[in-house]
């Protein structure tokens, strides 16, 4: 799951600075289609989908791994509202942003012409966010005590023993 984070907090960076580039070049171009390469988008999407992946799939794993035996199923629908979540809160935070940067003479952060806002300056928030839950995640990884498996605890049971004997 760090692995994941530390991806997503790269890709809002990666996508910061690709915007940045492209609101220089809609700046200083008159032309009404760029003269940028949509491929410039390739290494964000690229650390973004990769960083859900890792997540994901390591949430998931820590949901049924450390949830009690009757709790399997519980957990996987708790996994799945953390995500609705996530994306509940996502659209808080536009909102949020809207409102407080659109009192700027261009409409704010994110205005309706995507040339006259600052959409770099969303993703750099973002990635101030991502980088805030990555040590929020260390902090809660360093103190979490996994619990034991039922096999580890047989194996535990049987320790000094033959294998006939367990």
């Amino acid at each position: 799951m760090a692995i994941g984070l530390v991806l997503s907090t790269v890709g809002m960076a990666a996508a910061a600075i690709v915007e940045q580039k492209r609101l220089s070049v809609a700046k200083s171009s008159t032309q009404k289609i760029l003269p940028i390469s949509v491929f410039q988008l390739v290494p964000q999407f690229f650390l973004v989908g990769s960083g859900e992946a890792f997540i994901y799939t390591g949430q998931l794993d820590f949901f049924i791994t450390q949830s009690p035996k009757g709790m399997k199923t519980m957990s996987t629908g708790l996994f799945l509202t953390t995500l609705s979540l996530g994306f509940f809160v996502s659209s808080f935070l536009v909102s949020i942003v809207k409102k407080v940067t659109a009192t700027s003479v261009n409409g704010g952060w994110l205005a309706d012409n995507i040339n006259h806002g600052r959409l770099d300056l969303f993703y750099w928030l973002l990635a101030i966010l991502s980088g805030i839950n990555f040590v929020v995640y260390v902090i809660c990884a360093l103190w979490f005590k996994p619990t034991k498996g039922k096999d580890s605890e047989e194996m535990e049971k049987c320790k000094g023993f033959s294998v006939e004997d367990c």
